[in-house]
């Protein structure tokens, strides 16, 4: 039988030995966790983490769904928690009584995909736009065109990140659509301009931050948080911010409902939301995190960086990813296959 810890149990065991021969299995996003973060964690409680990574929300989805997998804690989308939720996938570990829970940002806590914050503690935030290298391409970054409409500078040297719901909601604004629209004129038009597009793609991929520095990919749909890796590397790449709609998005930490170190994974999620932790996150994949203090310990680059701060022109477009009914994402589904085809 798993046992849960009290929040003043939580408390002694980061304080103490006890977890010593403990272990903990997480299963997150590549190149998205920070060695230092986890060095810490070890040093402080003595349990041994393993890391194993995946590329899209629909990866782990699929591979927790499976079973046999081995895994305690996963790093799920906003988009897709009431999904595992829905799926009996994540257990309800209450993290507002745990200690450090008053950290975590007001604006955060009572989220659509996790009201109150039954499930899950945040580990990042950010937008998707457009990653763009300005050597090659001088013109406008701001818009979805850079990869459904792409100029011949660009044509053959774009990437697209594997995340349906990313690419969807950038084309559905692009083509003058909400949010988990089910107008079919519009959705017509998505999947006519996606599959129009991709023969100027030159890959749908993640993890291509030493691409774009290396100047291998000159433009595609990223993560501002990577882009902005890659501008640390590469001078001549900026960030784009649609004009035409982007998406807002959160990645959370949550507790399978089937993992086996179960104390282990509830003192992570405390963890993370202590303001120094979150911001070795944040040091490392450079995206905002949702705790309060975290600034302070953060590199000082983070404060300025424009892929972190939104231009006061292009706040309107921003909008907050939002859970699709199960009839519209299906649609979106079948455009998606088609795309992959």
């Amino acid at each position: 039988m798993k046992t849960f810890l009290t929040v003043a149990g939580l408390t002694a065991a980061l304080a103490t030995p006890a977890f010593a021969a403990g272990e903990l299995n997480i299963y997150n996003w590549g190149n998205y966790t920070n060695p230092k973060l986890i060095e810490k964690f070890t040093a402080e409680t003595g349990i041994e983490v393993t890391i194993t990574d995946y590329d899209s929300n629909d990866t782990a989805l699929a591979k927790v769904k499976a079973g046999g997998h081995g895994f305690d804690v996963v790093v799920p989308s906003g988009t897709y928690i009431p999904i595992w939720v829905g799926e009996g996938l994540l257990m309800e570990t209450k993290p507002s009584g745990m200690e450090n829970f008053k950290h975590m940002d007001p604006q955060w806590i009572d989220v659509a995909f996790d009201p109150g914050r039954s499930y899950t503690v945040p580990w990042q935030w950010g937008t998707v736009g457009l990653t763009v290298n300005t050597s090659v391409y001088s013109g406008d970054p701001n818009t979805a065109a850079i990869f459904l409409d792409p100029p011949d500078e660009l044509k053959g040297k774009i990437n697209v990140v594997p995340e349906m719901n990313d690419v969807m909601g950038l084309a559905i604004h692009y083509y003058g659509g909400e949010q988990c629209t089910g107008d079919k004129a519009v959705l017509k038009q998505v999947r006519d301009g996606l599959i129009a597009a991709k023969p100027h793609w030159l890959s749908i991929d993640y993890g291509t931050v030493e691409k774009y520095a290396k100047g291998d990919l000159s433009a595609g749909v990223n993560w501002n948080g990577a882009s902005f890796r890659v501008r640390l590397q590469n001078e001549d790449v900026v960030y784009g911010y649609p004009k035409e709609g982007y998406p807002v998005w959160m990645d959370n930490v949550a507790v399978l409902s089937d993992a086996k170190n179960v104390d282990e994974a509830i003192a992570f999620q405390n963890f993370v939301m202590a303001p120094e932790n979150a911001a070795l996150i944040s040091e490392f994949a450079r995206y905002a995190n949702g705790i309060k203090g975290s600034e302070e310990f953060m590199p000082a680059d983070m404060a300025t960086a424009p892929e972190v701060n939104i231009p006061a022109d292009l706040k309107e477009a921003a909008y907050v990813a939002e859970v699709c009914p199960p009839e519209i994402q299906k649609i979106y589904t079948r455009i998606w296959t088609d795309l992959q085809k």
